[in-house]
């Protein structure tokens, strides 16, 4: 029976499950790399760290504007491929927009390393490195930008836990284990960027073994190279573009606004120490990534079966990105004195810019999840709007507030200021244009209970943070996180939302013994 024969599968809140876990397995890669931070700040110190940073802070942001956007185009015409052929062809288009413009960006500076090199503030001991390591570490770009192509064709076949062995395997550990044998060998911070060219590079060579599996790659090279679907990716990667890079500004930039007005060490220091407070906040994040990782196929393939079907796993995520969330925001909050101390006493001056974040990522993952929504059933041009007045309401707060707090949590309020805005602005566009939203009669005894149980777990880590030890608290904050989840999920969420968790939510006892599950 051929694909387009094949009947299709129901998209529910079922769907949605099975999706987030594996998702999550497959981002736990974050998870590893915040574990290596403290490590990179005990070898490299911290300004060294805050030079490795901005540097890769500049790669992220370089490669989110020369993508063209192609990362996410995928996620829109995949789905929808009724062949092999056209899926091929979406591929290829998007490696060749994708890849080839960083190619053409990292050898122009790579050629003028000399004169780009002197605008990042280092510290003086490191200025002797800054010119070898911007020409080797800018050809990251087109490696990174294959790995984020090749696994967003995986996500566009709903394979959704492929990414697992290449994030946490490849990518950071074998990144974690290379640095501290170079820094053992006296390499110090030229083995860190050495160290990650050479996980990226092996993380490229599985990508193409795992998309053998998924795609006819002998098809690469046949057909039409500019039909419908090549067109179709092509525009609506550009279309995604704008939101995708503001999406990626508010994330890399203020590191190098940091190191920028601050000169010297002070500069690669401060870059440092956002990029501390991001990684942490990255926790809260990575629910949000699951989640939109998982809808953005998802939504394409409901929205061509019932529009119904994306109302209702649009109300479903929320809730349960709700019930996760902001527990653990409040627990990190709570314990985040304990948990810089990983990063030595100098880290401690991030402790605001934690607060901010924690809370603004958890905000963003609630109304954020409309984004993949809006960008798989609205028309292009109404994806370009959040991007315009998030950078607008983030430019004018910044104005306001930089000056009055200190540089470090100045900026991170206004990013998140900024984040949020064009977090929720997909959200109102959805109702105004589609008449969608996800609060459903259900939402508002769900958020009550999940604040209940946030503040209860917050205040818990935050008298584990100011009693203990860091050596006892870190651990304390750590149970009292996974018991707030925990009990937010068995609490706050409706029977039939617990059960889809299928035999996870048997074995968390999230459900009663007996209850059927999905």
């Amino acid at each position: 029976m051929s694909d387009s024969e094949t009947p299709p599968e129901s998209i529910d809140s079922r769907r949605v499950a099975r999706g987030l876990g594996s998702t999550i397995l497959a981002r736990m890669g974050a998870v590893v790399e915040i574990v290596a931070q403290p490590l990179y700040v005990l070898m490299f110190g911290l300004a060294g760290y805050g030079m490795y940073a901005v540097m890769w802070s500049t790669v992220n942001l370089i490669e989110n504007i020369f993508d063209l956007g192609m990362t996410s185009a995928m996620q829109r015409t995949v789905p929808k491929s009724a062949t092999d052929e056209e899926a091929a062809e979406a591929l290829r288009t998007a490696m060749l927009f994708g890849v080839g413009p960083c190619i053409v960006i990292a050898a122009l500076i790579s050629f003028y390393a000399a004169d780009l090199a002197p605008l990042l503030n280092v510290a003086e001991d490191d200025e002797h490195l800054l010119i070898p390591a911007v020409r080797l570490f800018i050809w990251t770009l087109p490696l990174w930008a294959f790995v984020e192509i090749a696994t967003s064709a995986l996500r566009a076949r709903m394979v959704f836990g492929a990414e697992i062995r290449l994030r946490i395997v490849w990518e950071q550990i074998i990144r974690l284990v290379l640095a501290g044998l170079f820094f053992l060998l006296g390499m110090g911070l030229r083995g860190l960027f050495i160290a990650h060219i050479i996980s990226l590079f092996l993380t490229a060579i599985l990508c193409v073994r795992l998309l053998r599996q998924y795609y006819r790659l002998d098809l690469l090279f046949t057909g039409a190279w500019w039909g419908e679907c090549a067109r179709h990716t092509f525009w609506a990667g550009l279309s995604v573009l704008p939101s995708n890079i503001v999406a990626r500004i508010f994330s890399e930039s203020p590191a190098l606004i940091l190191n920028q007005l601050l000169p010297g060490a002070a500069g690669a220091k401060a870059s440092g120490l956002f990029t501390i407070a991001r990684k942490l906040s990255s926790v809260v994040q990575l629910v949000r990534i699951a989640f939109v990782y998982v809808m953005a196929p998802l939504a394409a393939s409901a929205e061509k079966a019932d529009r119904a079907q994306v109302a209702a796993i649009y109300s479903y995520a929320v809730r349960v990105i709700v019930a996760i969330a902001f527990p653990l925001a409040a627990v990190i909050a709570g314990g985040r004195y304990s948990i810089l101390s990983l990063f030595g006493g100098q880290a401690d001056v991030a402790a605001a810019a934690v607060v901010i974040l924690v809370f603004g990522r958890a905000l963003e993952a609630v109304v954020g999840i409309s984004l993949p929504v809006l960008q798989v059933i609205a028309h292009y041009k109404h994806q370009i709007t959040a991007s315009v007045f998030g950078v607008a309401v983030a430019v004018l707060a910044g104005r306001e507030i930089v000056g009055p707090l200190d540089a470090l949590t100045g900026i991170t309020l206004a990013m998140a200021i900024g984040f949020v805005t064009m977090a929720l602005i997909p959200m109102i566009q959805l109702l105004v244009t589609e008449n969608l939203h996800p609060f459903d009669r259900r939402f508002p005894l769900v958020t009550l209970k999940v604040a209940a149980i946030a503040l209860i777990g917050g205040i818990a880590a935050d008298i584990a943070d100011v009693a203990l030890t860091n050596e006892l608290a870190i651990p304390a904050i750590i149970v009292i996180g996974a018991l707030s989840i925990w009990a937010s999920l068995r609490i706050s969420l409706p029977l039939d939302d617990r059960a889809s968790l299928g035999k996870v939510a048997l074995r968390l006892r999230l459900v009663r013994a007996g209850t059927p599950v999905h």
